[in-house]
C-alpha cells in the first residue's frame, strides 16, 4: 500500500484527479442500492444544505477534529 501512495504522491494533479475521476467511476458499478430510508435522509441532508448552504462545517475543520487524540 506503502508504493501505492508513493506512486500517487508522484503524480501531477491533473493525474490525481483522473485516477480519482476513475476510481470513483468503478465504485459506481459496486455501489449498493439505497434503502428507503437512506435515500429520505440523503434527501433531507441535501435539502437542508441548499436551504442553508452558509452553515456548513469546512472539511479541514471536520477532518483535524478526526484526528485529535483524545
Amino acid at each position: 500500500m506503502n508504493d501505492l501512495r508513493n506512486q500517487i504522491e508522484n503524480l501531477s494533479a491533473a493525474e490525481k484527479v483522473e485516477l480519482l475521476d476513475a476510481v470513483w467511476q468503478s465504485l459506481e458499478g459496486d455501489a449498493l442500492s439505497l434503502t428507503d430510508a437512506q435515500r429520505e435522509e440523503l434527501d433531507h441532508r441535501i435539502a437542508r444544505q441548499e436551504r442553508s448552504p452558509a452553515d456548513v462545517i469546512p472539511w479541514e475543520h471536520v477532518r483535524s477534529g478526526l484526528f485529535k487524540k483524545p
